[in-house]
């Protein structure tokens, strides 16, 4: 995998993956602190920059969902963003 925050440049295997804004943002804050758990609402307000209240957990869900869909070009590569059972994210190989 190759990360490139000044390019907003994500690949995997060579493949370049096409990422949202919210998406990339998303994957910005995990794989740049790797292990680092960040909950909904730290998420919602880190990439939402708004009123949290207003979206749902199932915002950030769909988000990470499609993330992962798009990170996986390949059998057999890692889940790389880890879900925390109720709490949020992170970022592990």
């Amino acid at each position: 995998m190759y990360f490139c925050l000044e390019q907003r440049l994500v690949t995997v295997r060579g493949q370049v993956i096409e990422l949202t804004v919210k998406e990339f943002e998303i994957f910005s804050l995990l794989i740049l602190n790797p292990k680092r758990v960040f909950t909904y609402e730290m998420l919602m307000d880190l990439v939402w920059n708004e009123d949290y209240t207003y979206y749902s957990r199932k915002a950030v869900n769909n988000h990470v969902s499609n993330l992962r869909k798009k990170l996986k070009v390949a059998h057999g590569l890692p889940d790389y963003v880890k879900s925390v059972y109720g709490i949020g994210y992170k970022f592990e190989i």
